[in-house]
């Protein structure tokens, strides 16, 4: 019975070695490629590059993520797609940056913006740690979800109301954050082992 106790002890500790080092790949990869993509958007507003690249860089790097890397994930090139993924995010950003800075209070929408999101993402993600929830059920949600938003997004094109626009936003924001309890609180359950996915 003691050796059993032992055992079972021996391989929770183990769990939590592994999902440990899962979680400090995952942040260390996250802080490399968004230091990356940083980098790349300083480079696009430093270059010029017209704000029509903003498109065609998010259905690159969207085109790579769900096509590419899933199929490298489990490899060396899998990093190599990540941070082509991050970078072509980064350099599409460059512009609306740029537009956002030419205003008069533009430095502040950044920092806020920056501020807001790094507040959101440490505060769910320490909630996912230290819950050990699965929000896993959460999935259908988000799914659904999105594809409202993408429906919604195309639709505002068109019709260009801006309490859309809001709604749009704070729809994205909820279901982004669904996508990080999700995420988190499956490596801390041992549902993900790929720091790159």
């Amino acid at each position: 019975m003691e050796q059993r106790s032992m055992h079972q002890a021996s391989v929770a500790s183990l769990s939590t070695l592994e999902t440990n080092k899962v979680l400090k790949n995952t942040y260390l990869l996250l802080s490399a490629t968004l230091g990356f993509s940083a980098i790349m958007a300083g480079l696009s507003m430093v270059m010029g590059v017209p704000s029509g690249a903003y498109i065609i860089c998010l259905i690159a790097s969207m085109v790579l993520g769900m096509f590419v890397l899933p199929r490298t994930a489990n490899s060396g090139a899998g990093l190599g797609v990540i941070f082509l993924v991050t970078g072509l995010l980064g350099f599409g950003l460059g512009p609306i940056i740029s537009m956002y800075l030419a205003l008069s209070n533009g430095a502040q929408v950044v920092g806020t913006a920056l501020g807001g999101t790094a507040v959101i993402f440490l505060g769910l993600a320490g909630y996912a740690m230290t819950s050990k929830r699965d929000f896993s059920f959460m999935g259908g949600f988000v799914a659904i979800g999105l594809m409202v938003m993408i429906i919604g997004i195309i639709a505002n094109i068109f019709l260009q109301m801006p309490l859309l626009s809001v709604a749009i936003s704070g729809g994205i924001i909820m279901l982004m954050s669904a996508m990080i309890l999700m995420q988190i609180g499956a490596i801390v359950n041992g549902g993900e082992t790929n720091y790159i996915m």
